[in-house]
């Protein structure tokens, strides 16, 4: 996917169009689409220019690098992270983040549990699934999502709100959406156990080649960085 770089404005405003317009394509109300834009190794004037243009969720991938710019910048928005989390950083990211995308272990649950009852929070969290069972990608592989997940809904300080995950990399989006179906699918029938204090409400999946895809199979969060500030240096 080739993409034209216009101002950072520009940019998000057509994404935002493409996101309602995919949405819609499959029959759902575009609001249920929330947008995080991604920040990794984006300077804090580019950030801010758009927060300024609409953006009201931003994602970090590396703690210490959101803990930089949430110092700098406040709480100008939602901050969310969507990287890599080792447990030894669980105490600073319960701190620092609205949400987190990337639980991808019941340990790693048990550990943001644990710091989180230290600061009285209830954290919300998203279970990061291995869709594909890359061994060189994190998550819980899927035959196990349902367990995980069971035990992660009895812990008292966070909140499971939902799915994540980060199919293949693939040139061709089509080529991506039997796995963001199979999340979707994955997601419907661990909702039917009606497991106690689990919420199904949010899936994140697609990023900036793929996004219109993942949104029509459910996406409710996508997560672009590329398509609106240009390739990373």
């Amino acid at each position: 996917m080739f993409f034209i770089f216009m101002p950072i404005a520009d940019n998000l405003n057509a994404i935002m169009n493409k996101i309602a317009a995919a949405a819609k394509r499959s029959e759902r109300d575009p609001s249920s689409v929330k947008l995080v834009v991604a920040t990794k190794t984006i300077e804090i004037e580019r950030i801010q220019e758009a927060v300024s243009a609409g953006a009201t969720i931003l994602g970090e991938n590396r703690v210490q690098e959101a803990k930089e710019k949430i110092e700098k910048l406040g709480a100008v928005a939602h901050w969310h992270l969507i990287g890599h989390l080792q447990s030894n950083k669980a105490k600073y990211a319960v701190k620092l983040f609205n949400m987190i995308h990337s639980v991808d272990s019941l340990e790693l649950a048990t550990e943001l549990d644990k710091q989180a009852a230290k600061i009285h929070k209830v954290q919300d969290v998203l279970i990061e699934v291995s869709i594909a069972g890359e061994a060189n990608k994190a998550g819980v592989a899927v035959q196990d999502a349902a367990a995980v997940i069971q035990e992660a809904a009895k812990l008292k300080n966070i909140s499971v709100k939902g799915l994540m995950t980060i199919p293949p990399f693939l040139d061709d989006p089509e080529a991506v959406r039997p796995y963001f179906r199979m999340l979707r699918e994955l997601a419907a029938s661990i909702a039917k156990a009606n497991i106690p204090g689990l919420s199904m409400q949010e899936l994140s999946m697609g990023m900036s080649g793929d996004f219109e895809v993942a949104v029509e199979e459910g996406a409710t969060m996508v997560r672009v960085g590329t398509a609106i500030f240009g390739e990373r240096k």
